[in-house]
């Protein structure tokens, strides 16, 4: 019952807040330029870097893959509330029923997925299986965003040491370059494209 009195409040914070970020885009063309040939992909993110990134999307259609815990519920619900679809699950416990449900998203709706992909215990920055499982099965490319920001409260404590953008900090979105995955993944071509993704996220800025 909390989840439903919290979101509502959670949310309304959430978007008081994000008016205050002044937003810049890097490379938003590489977006753009897909997404208005009607080109889905799969969002991969930082779980540090969601709140700016949260606010920026909000309200065009992407589906979210949201972890299964008591938590997540309440991300689940707040999401929803700022215009994100949203799937539940993990990159561990019930997270092929995650994957299934967002590949269906993808295939049969044409949405984009977003997946924090070290999330949603870490090792933090280390690309986990999720993202290049459903870009290779739906055959579309992954786009690597990062969030560069001003000034943030830093939660070291926390296993991603999540980035909370102070009010009025400045914050730079960077899209990187689409690029495929290959359609047959065994384990070995797995674990490298997981190492390739995240390479490319920790170039990027």
């Amino acid at each position: 019952m909390h989840c439903y009195h919290l979101a509502p409040v959670v949310s309304g914070l959430f978007r008081l807040w994000g008016s205050t970020l002044r937003f810049t885009r890097t490379n938003h063309q590489a977006m753009t330029s897909r997404t208005e040939q009607g080109q889905s992909m799969i969002f991969a993110l930082w779980h540090d870097e969601l709140f700016p990134l949260t606010y920026l999307h909000r309200n065009e259609g992407v589906v979210a893959v949201v972890s299964s815990s008591k938590d997540g519920e309440i991300l689940a619900r707040v999401m929803e509330r700022l215009g994100y679809g949203t799937v539940r699950g993990s990159s561990s416990r019930k997270g092929l029923k995650a994957m299934l449900a967002a590949l269906k998203e993808v295939q049969t709706k044409g949405h984009h997925v977003v997946l924090t992909v070290d999330g949603p215990r870490g090792p933090r920055h280390q690309a986990k299986p999720g993202a290049v499982f459903l870009a290779s099965k739906a055959r579309v490319p992954i786009m690597p965003v990062r969030a560069r920001i001003s000034h943030a409260k830093v939660f070291h404590k926390a296993w991603d040491r999540f980035q909370l953008p102070l009010p009025g900090s400045r914050c730079e979105a960077v899209y990187g370059e689409p690029y495929m995955v290959p359609e047959k993944l065994d384990t070995s071509t797995l674990a490298a494209e997981q190492q390739r993704l995240t390479s490319i996220l920790e170039g990027m800025i």
